[in-house]
This record gives C-alpha cells, sequence and structure tokens, in this order.
C-alpha cells in the first residue's frame, strides 16, 4: 500500500511523518475494509502541529473567506485550519442536525444515499471557501458539499484532506467534477 505524499506540494517529510501517524484498522466497520484511523495523528502534539501547519501554508495566501468542514472529522480540522487563517468555519452535516433554515443535497453512497445540508446563510454570492475532510473515498460527500456552496453562490477554491483512497475512484470523481484536490497522503487498497 503507498504511503507516499498524494500531492507534491505538500513538504515530503511532513507528509511522511503525518503517514507515520495514521494507524490501519483492518476489518472495521466490516471484513474487508482497511480503515484509516487519524486518532493517533491528532492525538499526538506534533503531528497535530505538522498536519495543521501544512494547510496553513497551502492556504495562507488564498484570500479565502471560509472553511468549510465535512460532518463530522472535518469539523475536528477544519475549525482549526479556519482559525489559524483568520476565518469563518462552515458545518457541512448530516441531515437534521443545523437548527436553522438549511439547503440540502443527497448523494449516493455504495448502498443507498445520504443527505448533507448547510445553513441558508452560511456563505455569500462570491465568497471563496475550501471544503476539508479527512479523507477522500467515494467522493461523494465532498461532491454534495461542493454543490451546496455552490447553490449558496461560493467560489469553492478547492477541496482538501489528510488521506486519499485513489483506488475507490473519488478524487477522479472530485477532479473530474472541476474541483481541485490537496492531500497530504495517500494510501492503496480499500
Amino acid at each position: 500500500m503507498s504511503n507516499a505524499p498524494a500531492n507534491s506540494n505538500a513538504s515530503t517529510e511532513a507528509a511522511q511523518f503525518v503517514n507515520s501517524l495514521i494507524r490501519t484498522v483492518p476489518d472495521w466497520p466490516q471484513p474487508g475494509v482497511q480503515f484509516r484511523d487519524i486518532t493517533p495523528l491528532i492525538g499526538h502534539p506534533k503531528g497535530l502541529r505538522v498536519l495543521i501547519d501544512l494547510f496553513v501554508e497551502r492556504y495562507v495566501d488564498a484570500k479565502l473567506d471560509y472553511v468549510a468542514g465535512l460532518d463530522a472529522r472535518g469539523f475536528i480540522i477544519g475549525p482549526i485550519v479556519a482559525y489559524e487563517l483568520n476565518v469563518g468555519f462552515i458545518p457541512v452535516r448530516k441531515i437534521g442536525k443545523l437548527p436553522y433554515k438549511t439547503v440540502s443535497e443527497t448523494y449516493k453512497l455504495e448502498y443507498g444515499e445520504s443527505t448533507v445540508e448547510v445553513h441558508e446563510d452560511a456563505c455569500k454570492p462570491g465568497d471563496r471557501v475550501v471544503i476539508v475532510d479527512d479523507l477522500i473515498a467515494t467522493g461523494g460527500t465532498m461532491l454534495a458539499g461542493k454543490l451546496l456552496l455552490e447553490r449558496l453562490g461560493a467560489k469553492v477554491v478547492e477541496g482538501a484532506a489528510i488521506i486519499d483512497l485513489p483506488d475507490l475512484g473519488g478524487s477522479k470523481l472530485l477532479t473530474e467534477s472541476g474541483l481541485p484536490l490537496f492531500t497530504v497522503t495517500s494510501f492503496g487498497g480499500h
């Protein structure tokens, strides 16, 4: 399985360090799945700092208005990156979790569908947004988040994740939809 940095814009040494702190849990949540667990990474003080610094370095000059985080692990790194960049944070939540008026987007999963939503006033037309999550698998959630933010008039500058799982096709789907991607590392397989 590839443990190489997924993006040449990320420092190779920093990306390898981040990769070394990601735990693989075999057969979770079901047999055959190799779950990429970021909890050792975010629990490691230097690991968390190196990770956040990679994202901040990437976006410090991007003139962003918001960082949008995907439910739920995008809520871990997204607000920290937004804070460091001195921009707002937009939660893209699973349906039924936001208290105000929302817009929603339904997307296909391997077996079924899911829906995410944002507050209808989460951003304004022309706002520049980066979407973050822990990993890109099939790409459905990030694509739905992109479509929601664009429906509100935002310019989604890039999708960003710690991990790319390219064998699941999500990064290809997202780039084909016109969303540039930045990932720190990648793992082959499922």
